[in-house]
């Protein structure tokens, strides 16, 4: 009677996890989504900032800043006094705030005053190829036909989306420019690479609040040396056809375009790892389209709206690619015996 209400026992935990492993990539795809549409506000907000004179480095500061000030009290109470969490993860939380924020953002805005800000964002965007570059040289996880097809395919839909088939896509590129956007889309390929890391005992949101903080301070000290142009006005700006405060644009990166994107994409990266949320991250440039649509009376042409959809078709065979290498993954930690409890969520963590 016990060694059969111990089976049953088990064969519900197992049911169980195997109903968590099944979910874990919707709700991750979820996640990725709500991550790309978060940052895709930056767009409208910051326009609303640059148009009332605010310079692009002032717009990065303020909105990481406000986001790191926001953060901390949610990031402590997660803590709760667990420093020895923070002290393992600092050196990976420096680089994430170096690289990913800081570093990305500056060498962006270096490329788009050398560069169209079109040509910028699509070798920025790049940085999907990356990480299955980096996958393949550091995992030796080969990437497959499906995950090509669907990079060549994505790629195409951003090509259509930024409008470079147009006059503005052509014309002589400024090497300095294209090494810029080129070293920002390293830097986000190190943002998926790093929030990937299922290891890292560091919540999300500390990670956030942790990278903000040492990304305001570095781009703070590159505005200080006048390396970066430091300037802001505080009169009324232009958002959604109204005048509105300079705070609530402030307030939109901070929130909205910082906080939630960065703790959602980390979350969703842990989850459905760097390769497909990366090409998820794309969807970052279509809703950027949208919210300048509604924000901004910014309207798509129809080979923008193309576009968008051979960047869905694109993530759509990524995702297809996924799938079998999941499944494969999860059929023989299934079987794993009751007796061995945590056993399964060990295995969960390295099926990717």
């Amino acid at each position: 009677m016990t060694a059969l209400g111990g089976r049953t026992a088990g064969s519900s935990r197992t049911a169980d996890s195997a109903r968590l492993a099944r979910s874990l990539p919707s709700v991750g795809i979820l996640l990725a989504v709500l991550s790309a549409a978060s940052f895709g506000t930056s767009g409208a907000f910051g326009a609303a900032l640059l148009g009332a004179g605010w310079s692009p480095a002032t717009a990065v500061l303020a909105r990481i800043t406000a986001a790191a000030a926001l953060l901390t009290i949610p990031a402590l109470i997660q803590l709760r006094g667990r420093w020895g969490l923070l002290r393992r993860g600092a050196g990976r939380a420096a680089a994430f705030g170096l690289i990913a924020v800081a570093g990305c953002q500056v060498c962006y805005f270096n490329a788009i005053t050398r560069i169209p800000v079109g040509m910028a964002l699509l070798l920025e965007y790049l940085g999907a190829v990356l990480v299955v570059v980096w996958l393949w040289l550091r995992h030796r996880q080969r990437p497959r036909r499906l995950t090509v097809a669907g990079a060549a395919t994505a790629v195409a839909g951003l090509v259509l989306v930024l409008n470079l088939t147009g006059s503005g896509g052509s014309g002589r590129l400024n090497p300095i420019g294209v090494l810029w956007a080129t070293l920002a889309a390293a830097g986000l390929a190190t943002y998926f690479v790093l929030s990937s890391a299922r290891q890292d005992q560091l919540p999300p949101l500390v990670m956030t609040w942790a990278g903000m903080w040492v990304g305001a301070v570095v781009i703070a000290i590159l505005g200080l040396s006048g390396a970066l142009p430091i300037r802001a006005a505080t009169t009324a700006v232009i958002l959604g056809g109204h005048h509105v405060s300079w705070a609530v644009p402030v307030a939109g990166l901070a929130l909205v375009a910082a906080a939630l994107s960065y703790t959602a994409g980390i979350t969703a990266t842990r989850m459905l790892g760097a390769k497909l949320a990366s090409f998820i991250g794309m969807a970052e440039v279509l809703f950027a389209i949208g919210f300048a649509w509604l924000l901004l009376g910014q309207q798509p042409t129809p080979i923008q709206f193309l576009g968008g959809a051979l960047i869905l078709a694109g993530v759509t065979l990524v995702r297809l690619d996924e799938r079998p290498a999941a499944s494969a993954a999860a059929r023989p930690s299934a079987e794993i015996s009751p007796s061995l409890p945590g056993s399964r969520q060990v295995a969960l963590h390295e099926t990717r």
